[in-house]
């Protein structure tokens, strides 16, 4: 932001000196020429009078001596011709044939009676100058012109030299707003910038006070009301997140001594209440279930832990041969195949809580006979996990929904708490990983979750031989 208003601001100076200083420079030289060319015409008209009284008095030598020191003084060349055009006198007269200035346009311009005064710039011998043919007696039938010739060179270094004037007062004018428009760019965004460093630390812990006493009146109150907005929602949030983990903690010990009690009652309860019975034990595990669920929740929202690398394959196997004993309870046969050497980054512990879960919902809706099958690839630096069951499967609406907290599908077996798939989701994202549920081919739901690679060689894996479990 401070860049962009810098420039902003040194573009208007840019534009504002640019927009004066060139009219200004065309301006002084259109001047200075013209001034130039009056005096020259009065050096031109003087000169004239007095070749007029000595011409009068027929003292040919005092025209040289007349036209030789004004060419002297103004540091150029002086002609005079007749009423024919015929050169009486010149200070250069190698440049000029008998009688060649009758031709000359500024000389035929005065002789004719054209115009009293004849001025031009032309280019003599590699130098560029400037002239005025003058009549040597106006008002009356003209007797001869003369003309005097200066080099333009003084004139151009007067120009040139008022030019780098007014760039070096430009460039002056331009480094002055150039701090001043630092300084009240710096001024400007300097809430911003609190702000900014504030939203940066949102996520991590204390809120850095965004208010401060510079700036803008309209940002600096922006920045107060941010800063107390996001004091308010992280102190929601950390009652949110203390509240959580406090109620689980208390309904443990609850739920503990009310499963007791109800083991308990076995002997005491006939055929009749056996059925309700084990109702009664099973929502009080699925109560318990879920309590661990959201401590989970809880302690991996809580904590900053520092990712670690994990070995995938390794995993997989570890969760196969827990989870195979419930699978051939349930028909189901378990199947892993992937590559050796996998290693991904998660936080400590989270890769066997998404396998754990995964495999629970897909044991879950799995049919006898069929199979549940875990993948793994790596691809572009990202292994994914995939997680296959031949359930039902689920809609696409249903399985963006399937992540959210506490929900579950219509007609769903019992026993769910509705939270596996959230805490799957939220253990990736930890790591910097994301989960997809997708259709699986010939149906049920393809659980796709990804990880950040590890540090190890990931181009070249060889096929690992497939764990399974009938």
């Amino acid at each position: 932001m401070t860049r962009r208003l810098l420039l902003t601001y040194a573009t208007f100076a840019l534009l504002i000196l640019v927009s004066l200083e060139v009219p200004l420079g065309y301006v002084y030289h259109r001047n200075e020429e013209q001034h130039a060319f009056a005096q020259l015409e009065h050096d031109a008209e003087v000169l004239a009078a007095f070749v007029d009284t000595a011409l009068s008095r027929r003292e040919s030598a005092q025209v040289d001596l007349l036209a030789h020191e004004s060419a002297e003084r103004l540091g150029g060349d002086v002609d005079v011709v007749d009423h024919r055009g015929v050169l009486l006198s010149s200070t250069h007269p190698g440049k000029h044939a008998h009688g060649d200035l009758a031709t000359a346009p500024d000389i035929r311009t005065v002789l004719s009676g054209q115009g009293r005064i004849s001025t031009r710039t032309a280019e003599s011998g590699g130098v560029d100058i400037m002239s005025v043919a003058v009549p040597i007696h106006p008002g009356v039938a003209s007797l001869g012109a003369v003309r005097v010739s200066v080099p333009l060179h003084p004139v151009e270094t007067r120009i040139h030299r008022f030019w780098a004037i007014l760039a070096a007062v430009g460039i002056a004018v331009l480094l002055a707003a150039a701090l001043v428009a630092f300084w009240l760019a710096r001024w400007i965004s300097k809430p911003v910038r609190a702000l900014e460093e504030a939203t940066r630390s949102l996520p991590d812990g204390p809120l850095p006070s965004a208010a401060v006493a510079a700036g803008p009146p309209e940002l600096r109150r922006l920045a107060e009301t941010f800063s107390a907005t996001a004091n308010r929602i992280q102190t929601l949030i950390r009652t949110q997140r203390a509240f959580i983990g406090h109620a689980s903690h208390q309904l443990k010990t609850p739920l503990a001594a009310l499963r007791l009690r109800l083991e308990n009652l076995e002997d005491d309860i006939g055929p009749a209440g056996e059925r309700n019975l084990r109702a009664a034990l099973t929502e009080a595990d699925r109560l318990a279930q879920m309590v661990e669920t959201l401590l989970a929740m809880a302690r991996y929202e809580q904590s900053d832990l520092p990712l670690e690398e994990a070995d995938l394959p390794a995993a997989v196997a570890d969760r196969v041969f827990l989870w195979s004993s419930l699978a051939t309870e349930h028909e189901v046969r378990l199947a892993a195949d992937g590559p050796d050497g996998v290693r991904v980054r998660a936080m400590p512990g989270a890769v066997d809580q998404i396998l754990d879960n995964l495999l629970s919902n897909a044991l879950r809706v799995a049919p006898a006979g069929s199979a549940v099958r875990i993948a793994w690839s790596v691809r572009d630096a990202t292994a994914e996990l995939h997680v296959v069951d031949e359930g039902p499967g689920l809609s696409p609406e249903h399985r963006l929904r399937a992540l959210d907290p506490f929900w579950r599908a219509p007609g769903a077996a019992k026993g769910g708490t509705g939270l596996g798939l959230s805490l799957v989701h939220k253990l990736a994202g930890a790591g910097g990983g994301d989960v997809e549920l997708r259709a699986a081919e010939g149906g049920g739901v393809d659980a796709v979750v990804t990880f950040p690679a590890g540090a190890a060689d990931l181009g070249e894996h060889a096929e690992k031989p497939a764990y399974a479990s009938q």
